[in-house]
């Protein structure tokens, strides 16, 4: 058994958390390698020190898909070649157990991989800068705790490329990975499919990673999706096309096709029909409001409670309206390029690290929210104090109303979608909430207190009172041992604190915050939580 790190130009920080994360996990004959796309001496000189294997090509042809090809082959060679190859990108850490609960469900032999979910121990942009990443849990949650588990039950379960373990036979049988889309990951899944083997998904959170800490950096991932998956429908496995692919399979390329080119339109011509109206008189609703309230708003309220009872109160209006509109343009725009262009297409990794500790204001981003806006609350007071604009009312009737209502709900949208573009600092990341009892030596002076937050440079302690900041001493945490710490501040209930770990109780704290079997961030909405964190946010 192998576990495949792949890398292009993460930081050693991040690295050397999956490395570590990597060599704890319990499994007999595991070789663990770091496959470097960036050619790095000191990464090398890292997996050296750590004694992981290090493999490195010349090129970078077919990204990652090439970078986990060339190891697979540079494996093949070698006389402890390996049955099984877990993936794993630079930034998720695997949990102990990772492997133990992954290999069993290769017991049926037409398994030829296995997904896990991807969960996060950092919010996503959109959690941290609304402030709400305690009461609404991250974007992709949705998705690997209620669609992937449906779609397995029909057996469509996707490859979502880290965190899957692959059996290595399938994978030389088709080719190898294949790398006609960049998203690899749904063509292997296709690829496997057309050839008998099954991608099944373990519904267990044995792995957690790095969420995009930026907002382009969120919108590049996810255009990048929508780019590989307009790749595949057009040039691998048309839905419609004659390939081996059973009916199955194809309704599954259907039913993503249309996630991407109607969910993400239809937001955008949210915003722009309402301002059709108003500027250009053109009537978009020809209903009466009581034929709205009698056949729409039951539809509309049923949908919305069905879909909160199934995915645990993730489909808020309004912030998951936000979480569309802000890559909506982007994704789009590449849905465009890859159903209509050949291609090659250039496409961006998810830049991961770098710093965060400023408030940065995305204009770019925010500038068509705020033209948009600007549009929006205009032609909602334009007909009130001007006759520039068509006067319709005489015959959009109950119309109206319906638009007036539709037009407060999208300058609400968009006043969040403009809140979250503006990013916030992110300090001392990633630190986890670890409650547990610590005693803290300043000078001859024993003070007892809880372990509130822990990170690999610093802590957050509730307890002890009446010390000076800056004052030195001697921290111990259970199953660290004594760390050497400085008070940074104080807080509401303690002090934050900084400290320098050896290298050895670096790696034990990096063990005790990932690799224990513990489900990261937050699984379910809390709408109460949610309003007062994202009030305090927008006031702060």
């Amino acid at each position: 058994m192998d576990i495949f790190i792949t890398t292009y130009n993460e930081p050693l920080d991040i690295l050397e958390r999956t490395i570590i994360g990597a060599k704890a996990v319990r499994f007999p004959n595991l070789r663990v390698f770091v496959l470097d796309d960036g050619r790095r001496d000191w990464l090398r000189q890292a997996c050296e020190r750590h004694r992981v294997g290090y493999i490195v090509r010349s090129d970078n042809a077919h990204a990652k898909a090439g970078n986990i090809n060339h190891a697979l082959a540079a494996r093949a060679r070698d006389a402890d070649r390996p049955d099984f190859v877990a993936i794993l990108d630079a930034d998720f850490v695997p949990h102990v157990d990772f492997i133990d609960r992954v290999v069993a469900l290769f017991h049926d032999p037409d398994v030829g991989l296995v997904q896990t979910p991807q969960h996060f121990f950092n919010p996503d942009p959109i959690q941290h800068n609304l402030g709400i990443s305690t009461g609404y849990p991250d974007e992709q949650r949705h998705f690997f705790d209620n669609v992937e588990p449906a779609r397995d039950a029909w057996g469509i379960a996707i490859c979502c490329g880290t965190s899957s373990v692959m059996r290595v036979r399938a994978i030389e049988q088709i080719g190898r990975l294949p790398t006609q889309s960049v998203t690899e990951d749904f063509l292997l899944t296709l690829k496997l499919a057309e050839n008998g083997w099954q991608t099944v998904y373990l519904n267990e959170p044995l792995t957690e990673g790095l969420a995009p800490e930026g907002l382009k950096e969120y919108i590049v991932q996810r255009g990048r999706w929508c780019l590989g998956l307009m790749q595949i429908a057009r040039h691998s496995y048309n839905p419609f096309g004659s390939h081996r692919l059973d009916l199955i399979h194809r309704i599954s390329v259907i039913d993503s096709l249309l996630y991407w080119l109607s969910t993400y339109p239809f937001r955008l011509a949210s915003l722009i029909c309402p301002l059709l109206y108003w500027w250009l008189g053109i009537t978009i609703v020809n209903a009466s409001l009581v034929d709205i309230t009698k056949y729409y708003l039951p539809y509309y309220l049923a949908v919305l409670t069905v879909l909160n009872w199934l995915s645990k109160g993730l489909f808020i209006p309004i912030i998951n309206d936000t979480a569309q509109l802000i890559a909506a343009w982007p994704i789009c725009r590449a849905a465009a390029l890859g159903l209509l262009t050949r291609g090659p297409h250039r496409f961006s990794v998810t830049a991961k690290g770098g710093d965060r500790t400023r408030v940065v204001v995305q204009w770019s981003l925010m500038r068509p929210f705020l033209v948009l806006f600007g549009l929006t609350v205009g032609g909602l007071l334009m007909p009130l104090h001007s006759d520039f604009v068509f006067n319709t009312s005489s015959t959009a009737g109950d119309g109206v109303a319906i638009v007036m209502f539709w037009t407060v709900y999208n300058i609400l949208v968009l006043l969040v979608a403009i809140a979250v573009c503006i990013e916030r600092p992110r300090y001392n990341r990633p630190q986890r909430q670890v409650v547990e009892p610590i005693t803290l030596m300043i000078g001859d002076e024993k003070h007892r207190g809880w372990l509130v937050n822990l990170g690999t440079e610093g802590a957050r302690i509730s307890g002890p009172f009446g010390l000076s900041v800056g004052a030195a001493g001697r921290l111990t945490i259970p199953a660290i041992g004594e760390l050497e710490a400085r008070i940074l501040a104080p807080t509401r209930d303690g002090y934050r604190l900084r400290f320098s770990p050896t290298a050895d109780q670096r790696a034990q704290i990096i063990e005790k915050l990932h690799t224990a079997r513990a489900l990261p961030g937050s699984d379910r909405a809390d709408i109460v939580r949610m309003i007062r964190e994202l009030a305090r946010a927008l006031t702060h």
